[in-house]
């Protein structure tokens, strides 16, 4: 791991500004009230302005806006209900019963309401613990109404001052992850390839990608400074997003037979000069993300021309020695290969480029092209939804249950033993129980750990010194850290948390902070057991239940997406906006069933009935996809030329297979999976034109066939494509036979 990128990635990250905000919005408030002595009579202020800073999400500005008033207004409802009713317990458990129900369940309605309704839970425990009565329960929900209002002010103003500022952030981010994609790739050009864990980094970053390109979408396509009323950086940003996302696209289709490419050179030296052209592209736009991130210029001080041409010369000299009749398609992969090198550094070095916003040959207009529009989901406030999730088949409606079990169990908890700060079991409780099981197991070990470690370090720097500044500044160290790691590693923010919180009841009662040490650590323990056991034992949630799902999909959607790029090479025009569209859904659909895979991984070994098959299946749609997009790169390349109704049987075989796979997994029919046939007319043709090629090599006329050259080449590479993809989901069929015995 290079620490120097990892630390400049980290700096310039939405995390780490999101922390920085976020402990801003919190500690402003609680100085100013520190300072006139009212910090202790007006707490709710900075807790109401943490807990509406929670709920702010990445996104366009008006969701942020609405998302943040709409939690003000209800933070305010739920403490008003629950101060006026916090001293009748069976009151306070109905409420727990109808809150934890509501909240959890409009989750439903995506990521944004979901962690409104998460904070809502929140603030009901926070206020099960007050103390007031009267007036001055509507007064301290005033005041968390008060705090909620700064953080919103204070969140939109920093929107309005730097209002590309996240876009920025992410859209580096982005790329680095699609470097290190590239990167990964080049891994499969060593002398001794690990395809098992090569693909599994390659699936692992895939999802990564993937929810980078949702939040991009989110924020640039549903904002209108972007989109309508677009400045020069907006722009940029908005074709920097588009590249970015064609350029992925463009290193799936890099996607090779990489155990024939063994046989047949890892003795000539040229897989490895490829492997190092790979990674040194990779670090170009690794370098380009972090750019992007940051704002500055690019520097890597490499010239990637120069490396591009030593690698076409290496394969010049190659191809000298080498190419004879017996080594003509070989020769031709290698070509490809090149091929896509060159395109992938014209790519990266248009995104650099870029990236100084400063170049107007670059500027056209957004949209011109593709349907923007139509690449956004809009998620309507239905009703209906929220009723057809009434149902035990809901994972939404049993993941609601499951939380309310395990907060009366821990709300009985508090009330039978004098734990002091009980409602830290419920704290505990609703932010570890998530929908799938594996992340809830492992945000328990997390919260465990994090708070032991926090608590130690917590202790011993109270114990050593007593120093007021040096612990605020600890304090406010510890703050940004929570918050920056909260989504990126939650045992490192769990430990911050717990140093925070000991330090600011240090603050408050510099007496007691052992006290509250002990109370932390015991109520984190009981909550995390009951929030493990719940998990295991009510309505639990297993991924080997829901992957069956996420396959139909993901062949639903390759299907699609093979038929929309296979459309032209028949003689269909090409529709560019209809074949992003269906690049979209598949990479969706892929990144999905490799994220429910990759959970399936964390969960007990009697739960995952299987898994060496789920796991060749989500391996062969990885393998399938990227080869699709290689058959999308040649469709926009070639298909213009070389389209005829010779291409039609062909296609019609490859649909017939996918029909086959997915009528198979839908249980409709036992299928016999039939291999691709080598007598299609576009195969005869590529056959004919071989036989050419190898008479002009053996006679020596090199020069003259160069137009046969060319054209064996493409209809090679592309009838080669259409091969694999018909091998893939043929072995997509066997696996799922041995899936459903």
């Amino acid at each position: 791991m290079d620490y120097t990128r990892e630390f400049r990635k980290f700096i310039n990250s939405q995390y780490l500004y999101t922390g920085i905000r976020i402990t801003a919005g919190v500690i402003i408030p609680a100085v100013l009230l520190h300072h006139f002595g009212l910090l202790a009579t007006m707490m709710s202020v900075p807790l109401g302005a943490l807990c509406v800073s929670l709920t702010d999400n990445p996104g366009p500005p008006h969701h942020r806006r609405n998302g943040l008033i709409a939690s003000v207004i209800i933070n305010f409802i739920v403490a008003l209900i629950t101060g006026y009713s916090h001293h009748l317990p069976w009151l306070v458990s109905i409420e727990i019963v109808v809150f934890g129900l509501f909240f959890t369940l409009i989750g439903v309605y995506g990521t944004r309401v979901n962690s409104i309704g998460l904070i809502a839970l929140l603030v009901f425990i926070f206020t099960i613990d007050n103390r007031s009565s009267g007036n001055a329960i509507l007064l301290q929900a005033a005041y968390f109404s008060i705090g909620g209002i700064w953080y919103a002010f204070l969140s939109l103003v920093s929107y309005t001052l730097r209002p590309y500022k996240l876009i920025q952030q992410l859209l580096g981010e982005c790329l680095i992850d699609t470097a290190r994609y590239l990167q990964t790739k080049a891994a499969f050009y060593e002398h001794t390839p690990d395809y098992t864990k090569d693909t599994s980094e390659l699936i692992h970053y895939q999802v990564l990608i993937q929810q980078h390109h949702a939040d991009l979408r989110e924020m640039l396509l549903k904002t209108r400074s972007v989109v309508k009323e677009s400045t020069r950086k907006s722009r940029i940003l908005m074709m920097m997003f588009l590249d970015s996302i064609d350029l992925f696209e463009r290193i799936m289709t890099s996607q090779q037979d990489y155990v024939t490419l063994h046989k047949e050179f890892d003795d000539t030296g040229i897989l490895d000069q490829y492997g190092n052209m790979i990674l040194l592209l990779g670090n170009e736009l690794l370098e380009t993300g972090l750019a992007v991130q940051s704002g500055l210029r690019v520097h890597t001080g490499v010239d990637a021309n120069a490396a591009l041409q030593k690698t076409t010369e290496t394969f010049q000299e190659l191809r000298k020695r080498y190419l004879n009749p017996d080594t003509i398609e070989g020769f031709i992969k290698l070509r490809h290969i090149l091929y896509s090198l060159q395109d992938l550094t014209e790519r990266i070095t248009r995104l650099q480029s870029l990236s100084t916003y400063n170049d107007a040959t670059l500027l056209k207009k957004v949209g011109e092209e593709v349907a923007l529009d139509e690449f956004v989901s809009h998620q309507e406030i239905d009703p209906h939804l929220l009723a057809d999730n009434l149902s035990l088949k809901s994972g939404t409606f049993r993941h609601a249950i499951r939380l309310v079990v395990a907060l009366l169990i821990g709300y009985v908890v508090s009330l039978l033993f004098p734990l002091g700060h009980g409602y830290w079991i419920l704290l505990t409780i609703v932010t570890i129980i998530k929908p799938a099981y594996s992340i809830t197991r492992s945000r328990n070990i997390h919260r465990l750990a994090g708070t032991l470690i926090g608590g130690c370090i917590g202790f011993v720097t109270l114990y050593f010194t007593d120093n007021h500044t040096f612990l605020f500044i600890m304090m406010l160290v510890a703050m940004i850290v929570s918050y920056s790691f909260l989504k990126l590693q939650y045992l490192v923010s769990a430990a911050a948390i717990t140093v925070y919180v000991l330090l600011s009841f240090f603050f408050l009662s510099p007496a007691g902070y052992t006290h509250v040490l002990t109370e932390r650590v015991l109520d984190t323990l009981i909550g995390s057991v009951i929030a493990f056991a719940i998990s295991s034992f009510v309505l639990p949630s297993w991924e080997h239940e829901q992957i069956m799902s996420y396959m139909q999909q993901a062949l639903r959607a390759n299907r699609y997406y093979f038929d929309t790029v296979a459309a032209v090479f028949t003689g269909s025009p090409l529709n560019m906006t209809e074949q992003r569209l269906a690049r979209k859904e598949a990479f969706v659909a892929l990144a999905n069933l490799s994220d429910n895979f990759q959970r399936m991984l964390s969960e007990p070994k009697d739960k995952r009935p299987r898994l060496e098959h789920f796991h060749q299946f989500v391996a062969l749609n990885h393998m399938l996809t990227s080869y699709i997009a290689s058959l999308s790169y040649y469709a926009q390349r070639s298909a213009a030329q070389y389209a005829s109704a010779d291409f039609q049987p062909l296609v019609q075989q490859v649909d017939l297979q996918f029909r086959q796979a997915t009528e198979l997994l839908e249980r409709k029919v036992d299928v016999q999976a039939v291999s691709l046939q080598s007598k299609h007319p576009i195969s005869g043709k590529v056959q004919e034109l071989m036989i050419q090629r190898r008479k002009e090599l053996e006679s020596g006329t090199v020069e003259a066939g160069q137009s046969v050259r060319k054209t064996l080449s493409d209809l090679k590479t592309i009838t080669d494509q259409f091969a694999l993809i018909s091998t893939i989901t043929v072995d997509e069929i066997r696996v799922l036979q041995k899936i459903l015995e």
